[in-house]
């Protein structure tokens, strides 16, 4: 399992939102190439970037330092937050990101995004579907900012995509985001359980080392992680294991 640290950004700082709400946020950097550099040094081989305005309004506030990162090179990024057009998937995969990660058009317009997953490769694009746990246990998308809940179940929308060729799906259950509460591993190890063929990440609750260890054993590909490294609640030497460019302790 890979861990894939992120970086949130909203006008141009690193931040992060508890839930998603824009009125619960804490500043982290106002200079993402540090963020993006710490990342790298302690071994993570891909980023996951998410414009928080692109994905409130859709103006891609944060494009020009997006492409910047892209254009360092320094890790593999996949990029979310407000891509709701195939123009806007292409100008990001021609800048120099590796992966485009599809939100609520996805949930809003499913027959849409298969048609652009049938214009560029498949394995470019990423489906982030956000859930929230039904009082029956199902786990129902949400949109628009995870302020509305869906009818769809999780399963029936991952299953749709299938025809198209997609592999990569990253999950979140929105009330362990930003929480540090620990992961759903429930959710996840039923995920895998559905869906073998699929590299899911999972995201939302990581708040220490036995988090993604439990995740590892849940047989998920990647977690996606915020709050807790960038506030360093896990060491080094814990994240090791889990970043695929990480110095092994004889050669630091």
């Amino acid at each position: 399992m890979e861990l894939i640290p992120a970086i949130d950004l909203k006008e141009g700082r690193c931040v992060r939102l508890f839930q998603g709400d824009f009125a619960a946020e804490t500043v982290y950097s106002t200079e993402p190439a540090d963020v993006l550099s710490r990342y790298v040094a302690l071994g993570a081989r891909r980023v996951h970037v998410v414009d928080l305005d692109g994905a409130r309004d859709g103006e891609q506030q944060n494009r020009a330092i997006i492409g910047d990162l892209a254009a360092a090179k320094r890790a593999r990024l996949q990029v979310g937050g407000g891509l709701r057009t195939l123009d806007r998937v292409r100008e990001l995969l021609q800048a120099g990101v590796d992966r485009a990660v599809i939100g609520s058009v996805a949930v809003t317009a499913p027959e849409e995004v298969m048609r652009w997953m049938g214009d560029v490769d498949p394995k470019k694009i990423v489906l982030a579907f956000d859930v929230r746990i039904d009082a029956s246990g199902a786990p129902m998308l949400t949109t628009h900012g995870w302020q509305k809940t869906s009818d769809t179940v999780l399963w029936k929308a991952v299953e749709k995509f299938l025809k198209a060729g997609l592999g990569h799906v990253l999950c979140t259950d929105i009330a362990r985001d930003g929480a540090l509460t620990g992961p759903n591993c429930e959710l996840y190890a039923d995920a895998v359980r559905r869906f073998p063929e699929l590299q899911w990440q999972a995201s939302g609750g990581v708040s220490d080392a036995r988090d993604l260890h439990a995740l590892r054993d849940c047989g998920v590909a990647a977690v996606i992680s915020g709050k807790a490294m960038l506030e360093n609640r896990i060491s080094a030497e814990e994240l090791r294991p889990f970043l695929p460019n990480a110095s092994s302790p004889a050669s630091t």
